[in-house]
C-alpha cells in the first residue's frame, strides 16, 4: 500500500482519479452533509467528527440526534467536501468531492474525551464525483467506487498531509524533545520543530536553535504499508508520544 502524490491536474486514469478523491476525503477544508428529511444535521452539535475509514466517510453523533435517527432508517445523504490539499490558494484547493449514498449506524462507543456515548454512522456510497472548480466550464469526473475503496490509497497524499499538520500543531513538545535528543542540543535551545514531506519511507525534520535553521532527512528502517505501520515508525524514530 503506497501513497500517491499525484497533483489534481493528472486525472487521466481511474487509479489517479481515485487517489485524488481519497486524498480530498482524508484532507477536506470544508464539509457539508445534507440528509434527506433532516433540516439541520448539525443541530445540537458543532462538529460531525467526519473521518475516512478506508474510503467510507464516517461520522460521530449523539444517540437520538437527527443524524442517528436518519442512520437507523437508512436515509439518503449527500456529502460535499472542499479540497484542503496543498497550501491555501494553491490550484489543488480548487476542487470538490461529492459523495452520495445511504446512512447506516454501525456502532456505539464512548467518546475518549468526555466519556459520553456516541453513535458511529457510515455513508454507504453509491456515487462519487470530483470537480475542478478552477476551470470554465467546470470539469467533472465520475470516480469509480472500486478503486476509490482500494486499500492501496490508505497512505494517500491527504492522509500524509493531515498527519504532518497534526504532529506540528499538537505534538510540538514531543518533537522538540526528539530533536534535542538526536541533535545533542539542549531542549530549551530547540525553539521550534516542523515536519514536512511525510512519505511511507521517511520524513523531513526542520528545527531552529541558536545556530540557525536546520533540516534533516529522516529515513525509516522500513517503508510503511498501512497507517498503523506509519504511526509506529514515527513513534519509533521520533517520539513515543506521537499519535
Amino acid at each position: 500500500m503506497t501513497s500517491d502524490t499525484t497533483h489534481l491536474a493528472a486525472l487521466d486514469e481511474p487509479r489517479r482519479l481515485a487517489a485524488a478523491a481519497r486524498s480530498i476525503l482524508a484532507c477536506p477544508a470544508g464539509v457539508n452533509l445534507v440528509v434527506d428529511g433532516v433540516e439541520d444535521v448539525l443541530a445540537g452539535t458543532a462538529d460531525l467528527g467526519m473521518q475516512d475509514l478506508d474510503g467510507t466517510p464516517t461520522f460521530s453523533c449523539v444517540p437520538g440526534s437527527d443524524l442517528a435517527t436518519a442512520a437507523r432508517i437508512g436515509a439518503s445523504a449527500l456529502l460535499t467536501l472542499e479540497s484542503g490539499l496543498g497550501a491555501p490558494g494553491s490550484p489543488d484547493r480548487q476542487a470538490t468531492l461529492t459523495l452520495a449514498g445511504t446512512l447506516r449506524a454501525t456502532a456505539r462507543e464512548d467518546c475518549g474525551c468526555c466519556g459520553e456515548a456516541r453513535d458511529i454512522v457510515e455513508l454507504s456510497l453509491t456515487f462519487a464525483l470530483l470537480a475542478r472548480t478552477d476551470s470554465r466550464p467546470e470539469q467533472q469526473y465520475r470516480v469509480p467506487l472500486a478503486p476509490f475503496r482500494s486499500p492501496d490509497h490508505r497512505l494517500n497524499r491527504g492522509y500524509l498531509q493531515r498527519s504532518v499538520e497534526h504532529a506540528n500543531h499538537c505534538h510540538q513538545e514531543e518533537l522538540r524533545r526528539a530533536v534535542a535528543t538526536t541533535s545533542g542540543t539542549g531542549l530549551s535551545q530547540v525553539v521550534g520543530v516542523a515536519l514536512s514531506d511525510l512519505r511511507p519511507d521517511g520524513v523531513q525534520v526542520h528545527w531552529v536553535d541558536p545556530d540557525g535553521a536546520h533540516t534533516r532527512e529522516l529515513r525509516f528502517t522500513t517503508a510503511a504499508s498501512t497507517t498503523e505501520e506509519l504511526g509506529e515508525l514515527l513513534r519509533r524514530e521520533l517520539h513515543s508520544g506521537l499519535c
